[in-house]
Formats: structure tokens, sequence, C-alpha cells
């Protein structure tokens, strides 16, 4: 541990970036730790991936996302955030995992990693939410055929296809399985698609459903998953279908333990969301910062790129200002 941080951040997403930018711009001595690529949780989006929001939305730094399309897709996310990463040459570690934080007496932080060390005056946690699958926990979930994560339709090509859930991942699958020749059947809780659905999205799901493309079962749960069959419960009874592949796109939760072993308080109700400061965002713990979409608990739709980019700036102006 030779090097003292002001500032640690954990996480080298969009935001944690963003966080970078603005402690270069204060001149305090960084590090931005990430466990996986720059950018991990985009690059392990879905291939043919769309954003909701249009690329100014994106940007972080002032410096301009320039895409011909309407709205920005995986690949030039990606391209635009190394582009970031070249411009100002972040001090970032790479494949680098972050075990354990805990905050001495001397009011300085020991970052544990995989691989090292680390001292620093103040942390900031943005981590995301991509790294937990909610699970459906219904016998059979444990079998290789379940996915939690989407890539690309080309494998369930001439398959049957069950996807879980009517959000925006779970129709883009269902969507892109059914045009690569997927038999694909929906299995939605409530009794229709989420209204967040992108909106040039939402109208094509239904009319698929509407004329029998796909097969969707709404006010319904999966009850257990065997080899080559699903078991359904719909308001009708039972249904058992033939089945090779499972998408249980349910959704994604930070990793709450990890905040709580920090010593962040989370509510006690099912939303678990961290206690911190909103003009701020200093947690419970002083010198403890979140940023970006941990800060939602498990509301992981209500913090996104566009609206927590405020928070790099809310975050080091305080630290500078100390």
């Amino acid at each position: 541990m030779t090097t003292q941080y002001d500032l640690i951040i954990v996480g080298g997403g969009p935001i944690g970036l963003a966080c970078a930018i603005e402690a270069q711009k204060k001149n305090l001595n960084y590090l931005i730790i990430e466990k996986g690529a720059i950018v991990n949780s985009i690059f392990n989006y879905p291939l043919y991936m769309t954003f909701f929001s249009t690329a100014e939305r994106l940007e972080i730094g002032d410096i301009p996302f320039n895409c011909l399309a309407p709205k920005p897709g995986r690949q030039e996310a990606l391209e635009y955030y190394r582009n970031i990463h070249r411009y100002f040459n972040f001090n970032i570690n790479l494949f680098e995992k972050v075990t354990e934080i805990k905050k001495t007496t001397d009011s300085l932080f020991v970052v544990s990693t995989d691989k090292n060390l680390y001292q620093s005056k103040n942390v900031v946690i943005a981590t995301g939410f991509y790294d937990i699958p909610i699970l459906m926990n219904v016998k059979g979930e444990e079998l290789p055929k379940v996915r939690h994560y989407y890539k690309e339709a080309h494998e369930y090509a001439f398959r049957n296809v069950l996807v879980v859930g009517a959000n925006n991942s779970s129709v883009d699958a269902a969507l892109e399985c059914w045009r690569k020749g997927a038999n694909v059947t929906m299995v939605i809780r409530k009794n229709e698609i989420n209204n967040r659905v992108k909106y040039w999205v939402k109208p094509d799901v239904e009319n698929r459903i509407a004329e029998g493309s796909i097969k969707a079962y709404f006010e319904s749960n999966m009850t257990e998953i065997r080899d080559n069959e699903v078991e359904i419960e719909t308001p009708n009874g039972k249904v058992t279908i033939e089945n090779d592949f499972v998408l249980a796109l349910t959704g994604y939760k930070p990793d709450l333990k990890f905040l709580e072993s920090i010593g962040i308080q989370l509510s006690d109700d099912e939303l678990k969301i961290p206690v911190y400061n909103p003009e701020t965002m200093e947690t419970n713990v002083e010198g403890l910062f979140l940023a970006g979409v941990v800060c939602g608990g498990m509301q992981t739709h209500k913090w996104f790129i566009e609206n927590s980019r405020i928070h790099a700036n809310m975050i080091v102006d305080y630290i500078a200002s100390k």
C-alpha cells in the first residue's frame, strides 16, 4: 500500500468514468477499479441492443457522442466509451475485483481486491446492478438450458424457446429469436406488456402476439422446468409445453450484501434502498459515496446513465470542498 488516493472509484461503467473525469478536473489523486472490461455491463448487453436514450443523453465529460441512428446501439456505445478513455487516459485497473472495503481508525479506507490492497480517503461505489440475476426459484432453474443473460438469437433458431418476463430485455429477446426461426412462447406475470418497454418495440411484440406468431401466457407463472418441457400455471390451469431453452430475463439486482458488508444501511422494506444524502451522494458511512443505478436498490429502473451523470459532479465537488 504505497499510494494513498484521494478517491477510489469501484466500477468502470459510464458513471464511474464520469466520476473520474470530475476528479481529474479537481486534480484529485484517484483510481478506478473495474472487475472486467471497461464499461463491462454494456459489453455484456445483447449484441444488437438499442438504447432507449438518444446519444447526447449518454455523453460524459462534455465529449460529443456522434451517432448516425436516432438511438445508439451497444457497438456505438462501446466505441464511444473507449474513445472517452483514450481522451482522458484514466488511471484504471481492469479485470481486478474489489473483495472488501474497510474503514480504519484514522478515517482511511482500505480497499482489498483479488490482486492488491489500496488506501483512500474517499470511495465511490458505482457498480450498477447487472451482476446478480433475480431468480425465479422454481424447480429445474439450475438446468443448463436456463439462461439469465441473453446475447444473441442464433443458437435458439429453430428451437422451442420460452421467454420469461415482459420488460425490454424479454421483449427484445422474444422478437429476435422469433425472427431467427425460433418457436417462441412468453410467460408474463401481469396481464399486459410492461409500459416501460421501448415505445417503438411495444406495438411490434403486441402485434406478434395478437396474430399468434408468438404465444403468450398472461397472468401466468412457470412452476417447473424439465429437460424437454416446462410447466406453466395459467388462469385456466396448468399447461405443459415442449421446450429446449428458457430465457429467464427476470431482471437483475445490485450486490446488496456487499453494500451491507461495507456498513451501508438499507431500507427495511423489499426495495432495499441504500441510505445516502441526495445532495452529496454520501452514505451513512462518512467518505463513502454511491453513484448511478446502485443508488436505487431494487428499483433498478429509477436510475440510468442520463439521469445519474450528475452524481459525479455532486460527489467530487463535495470531496473537493472538504
